[in-house]
């Protein structure tokens, strides 16, 4: 079993710039992709970004080049920066975890972090 724990809850402005951070326990040594979620309210989840154990990142979400997934084995962390955050951006953001490279359908969720972009 694995258990994810995102942190960085946030609320900043339009413009600014969050980072949030997922901390993964448990049967570690058995993840390869970990990713994020987003959900805003009435819609199903979004993969925003992904990324495999060994660095690959060959998601091109919507939020290219505005947000940026890295990886820290050795903490067993994913972070995502999240830059030139917009209204739209506001949503639950979940963090995801898969023993597979394909994080489509992932085995493990966190709980999930509130990201509010004011306008």
């Amino acid at each position: 079993q694995v258990r994810l724990v995102e942190s960085g809850v946030g609320l900043v402005q339009a413009g600014g710039s969050l980072r949030l951070s997922c901390a993964a326990s448990g049967s570690i040594l058995s993840i390869d992709a970990m990713g994020w979620y987003c959900q805003s309210p009435g819609k199903q989840p979004e993969l925003v970004e992904a990324i495999t154990r060994q660095g690959s990142n060959n998601y091109a979400g919507s939020v290219k080049g505005r947000f940026t997934i890295s990886r820290e084995n050795a903490k067993n962390t994913v972070y995502l920066q999240m830059n030139s955050l917009k209204p739209e951006d506001t949503a639950v953001y979940y963090c995801s975890a898969d023993p597979s490279w394909n994080i489509l359908t992932p085995a493990y969720w966190g709980q999930g972090t509130q990201v509010t972009v004011s306008s």
